[in-house]
């Protein structure tokens, strides 16, 4: 994208930004990018600490994830593994181009995170707009972890008292709800009050090689099936020609790693957008063939039987996919805390900028609200997951506002980022770029729409 002389949006200065406030909000970041401090001098000077490989790795592990476990449902919602992989292929192309607006948006606002540059070139009410999705979104998603930890827990505990999943809650210390709330306490509420979280990044790596594990044993189970699995019935065309849309919650769920590809930017050796256009799309393409191989073969499985989480279709009593079922728990209890980072930290950064207090005068009450921010959000959380069972309702909800991240914040910057440049004639390649990033908005407000009705009227209401 060629860069035209002019200055970004000067909202962004409304609210009487603080640099303070903008270093608490600038924690929102991946934690495993190690970036350097932002100022003029180190950018685009080769500073950052990651290679273009080491990138293309980071973003990978950003998109992967326990999502995964609902894209064998979500071919089955759309028709088959022609639809699905249709559907991928098309939303593709966009994920990418989003991911490259956002570097070039980085680029000419000099912002490091995400909702800075929302801020800096969109303005004001956009960018409050963007602060309170990622809090929503890290909120359910948080719910989604939980939900899926319940889930493996139950075929965990009925393989381990060999008793049918049905038989399990007649025993207290079987109870789904009690699993999910001891496990929860012990181990991701101590996780997650700490300030930082830097040492998350070691537990991280390994999350995401249980990532890789389950993908290959949905695989290998393909392959070779297990002898006593029914054969089923494998739809090869969606009910209704809306059913297709319902699968797109969960490709954008899935490959949402926007959010923390700003930092992965601008903490590159060589921040420069061909250089990043080319680590994205490598990115994307691993990311793709991991989650087409997941979906596919999960579903060609299953059919049209296939539970919303995919790891629920096989017995109890499978050693491969029990061990699959640990590293799922692995994976989302060190998930839970980074996300919650993430949402406390955006929070944070509103109620700085609201108040109007810095940092260094608010070190005695931070302690103090971090600590109720935090057991708010884990009992929250905690309770909306032991009422609702089903992990497909959460990602229905969180989808659509995943397809934002992907869709709509992106189109409103390149189209802002456009208008904002000091032309004398009009070129057709900047027209093209103001309409691909109306394209992008109107797209990502249809999914964002289409889903979040869905999900409304259809999955909450049932």
């Amino acid at each position: 994208m060629a860069q035209g002389t002019g200055s970004i949006n000067s909202d962004y200065k409304d609210w009487e930004w603080t640099n303070d406030a903008g270093e608490r909000a600038r924690l929102l970041q991946s934690p495993s990018v190690e970036t350097v401090p932002k100022n003029a001098e180190s950018q685009g000077n080769g500073l950052g600490a990651t290679s273009a490989l080491g990138a293309v790795f980071i973003v990978v592990n950003a998109a992967l994830g326990a999502g995964l476990l609902n894209f064998p449902a979500a071919f089955s919602m759309a028709g088959g593994v022609a639809a699905g992989i249709a559907l991928q292929m098309c939303m593709l192309i966009f994920i990418i181009g989003g991911l490259v607006i956002l570097a070039y948006c980085s680029q000419a606002s000099n912002e490091r995170t995400y909702q800075e540059v929302v801020w800096a070139v969109c303005g004001k009410v956009p960018g409050v707009l963007c602060e309170v999705a990622i809090a929503v979104y890290t909120f359910g998603t948080c719910i989604a972890f939980l939900i899926i930890i319940g889930d493996q827990e139950d075929k965990i505990i009925a393989a381990l008292v060999k008793e049918p999943e049905e038989a399990g809650s007649s025993r207290w210390y079987t109870d789904r709800k009690f699993t999910i709330s001891i496990t929860a306490f012990l181990l991701i509420l101590p996780l997650s009050i700490p300030k930082e979280i830097g040492f998350q990044k070691y537990a991280s790596s390994l999350s995401v090689i249980g990532t890789w594990y389950v993908t290959a044993v949905i695989i290998i189970k393909y392959i070779w099936p297990d002898k006593e699995l029914v054969p089923v019935e494998i739809p090869t065309s969606p009910s209704t020609w809306t059913a297709v849309f319902n699968a797109m919650p969960t490709i954008c769920f899935g490959f949402q790693c926007h959010v923390s590809s700003v930092p992965v930017f601008n903490s590159m050796k060589q921040p420069e957008v061909k250089t990043w256009g080319a680590v994205v799309t490598a990115a994307m393409v691993i990311a793709l063939f991991v989650y087409t191989g997941t979906g596919v073969c999960g579903f060609l499985t299953f059919g049209a039987g296939v539970e919303q989480d995919v790891l629920m279709s096989y017995p109890s009593n499978d050693i491969p996919v029990a061990l699959a079922r640990a590293f799922i728990i692995l994976c989302v209890l060190t998930s839970y805390p980074i996300l919650h980072f993430c949402g406390r930290a955006v929070l944070e950064g509103l109620w700085l900028r609201y108040t109007g207090v810095t940092v260094e005068e608010d070190v005695v009450r931070e302690r103090r609200r971090r600590l109720l921010q935090t057991i708010s959000w884990f009992l929250l959380t905690l309770l909306l997951a032991l009422f609702i069972p089903d992990i497909g309702k959460v990602i229905s909800v969180i989808g659509g506002l995943a397809a934002c991240f992907i869709f709509v914040f992106p189109g409103l910057c390149l189209i802002q980022a456009k208008l904002s440049e000091i032309q004398e004639t009009r070129a057709i390649s900047w027209w093209a770029q103001v309409s691909y990033g109306v394209f992008m908005v109107t797209l990502g407000a249809f999914i964002f729409g289409q889903t979040t009705a869905n999900a409304i009227f259809v999955d909450l209401t049932a």
